[in-house]
């Protein structure tokens, strides 16, 4: 009863389907598996995109010694206990011991810091798997002896390669279907077909749609629902309805979610969608993702339910983001252009001489964007109520 996912789980590169970035031809994880690059990385991509798939295919080029771990149930026990462990198979030379670790985010700055000897001495070759920003979620020591690589979300040719491998036969309808309900992620659309044959034993679409309601796909936090429910809980907030929003926000934690990726979004929600309606906003939501790191689940959910309802009952100003998007559009578009010459720094003579900071006054009314952009406003005035 071995899941359809493992059965036709790529064995090589040759078999890999996306991230052509990273495994196509002079591309690093090739050039790495190839020369067989022994060193430490982490692959950083949304879910369902080949992070396991390649780390298998990394191990087994090395003839490593693979051991695999999720970061939600493992712990410092779990890490000695493979670093103490004899060498799989008997009689044979095998390459690096490897730690798969998955949703290496999960691990917190403690079993990090455990984890972090093993990598600097060479007694494990890690390879993290996250969804989350490592920046953000690994302990600067140990991210500094990873490389980073970030997978893509697959493309519409890549997930229908995938689906064409898992041997049903899938017509072009449903195949767009299914492509379009799993955004990208090859894990959730051939958790479908396998799903969809148990239940009905044909696959059309009226049966996949029949199967996206039925109790084998509930929320998952790598999987479709998981967008969903942050998306209402987002939505809740910005119209104001701290119900519904406390709802969402139950639903993710009952079913797991990380509660530190709920307050991160509220923080980026404080400024995104308050604003300069209620600037102390982002104090408040700072503060509970501080609290929330501090306490834990599942005491924190009481800080997380306090911060939901203050920002989804807070006036909304959306003006400062808007802003900042229309400014980003116009630097992206037009690149570098000169700064003027009245509010440039001017640290030498020869610059002062040639007009650098002349005429600048802290409260100048003058424009003091580039030239080529004098005058333009990015920040809307408030549209007052009638």
């Amino acid at each position: 009863m071995e899941p359809l996912a493992s059965k036709i789980r790529p064995k090589s590169l040759t078999e890999f389907v996306g991230q052509e970035h990273l495994v196509g031809p002079n591309k690093p994880l090739s050039i790495a598996i190839a020369q067989k690059h022994i060193f430490s990385f982490i692959l950083w991509g949304p879910p369902g995109v080949g992070k396991t798939t390649l780390a298998k295919i990394y191990a087994k080029a090395l003839n490593a010694d693979y051991h695999e771990l999720s970061a939600v149930s493992a712990g410092k026990d779990d890490i000695r206990q493979i670093v103490d462990s004899s060498p799989k198979g008997s009689g044979t030379l095998l390459g690096p011991k490897i730690l798969f670790l998955d949703e290496i985010h999960r691990f917190n700055k403690a079993q990090q810091d455990f984890l972090l000897p093993y990598v600097e001495t060479g007694k494990l070759v890690l390879i993290g798997a996250t969804t989350e920003n490592p920046s953000f979620e690994v302990i600067p020591a140990l991210l500094s002896r990873c490389r980073i690589f970030v997978l893509e979300e697959l493309s519409d040719d890549a997930m229908k390669k995938i689906i064409k491998r898992t041997g049903h036969k899938i017509n072009k309808e449903a195949t767009d279907w299914l492509v379009g309900m799993a955004k990208g992620d090859a894990r959730q659309a051939i958790a479908m077909i396998e799903n969809t044959l148990s239940l009905y034993k044909e696959i059309n679409v009226e049966n996949f749609k029949n199967t996206l309601q039925s109790k084998f796909l509930r929320y998952d936090k790598k999987g479709e629902e998981h967008y969903n429910t942050i998306s209402a809980f987002i939505k809740s907030m910005r119209a104001s309805q701290p119900d519904a929003a406390l709802y969402y926000m139950c639903r993710m934690l009952e079913a797991g979610e990380d509660p530190k990726f709920i307050a991160r979004r509220m923080v980026i929600f404080a400024s995104e969608d308050i604003g300069l309606a209620l600037p102390t906003a982002l104090v408040v939501a700072n503060a509970v993702f501080r609290a929330v790191e501090v306490i834990g689940m599942p005491e924190c959910a009481e800080n997380l339910a306090h911060g939901v309802v203050y920002l989804a009952q807070a006036p909304k100003d959306r003006r400062a983001y808007n802003a900042y998007l229309l400014a980003k559009a116009d630097v992206i578009k037009h690149g570098n252009l000169p700064i003027p010459l009245v509010i440039r720094n001017a640290p030498t003579k020869l610059m002062e001489d040639l007009g650098y900071g002349e005429g600048y006054e802290k409260y100048t009314k003058e424009s003091l964007l580039p030239e080529k952009l004098k005058n333009k406003k990015y920040l809307r005035k408030k549209i007052q109520p009638k």
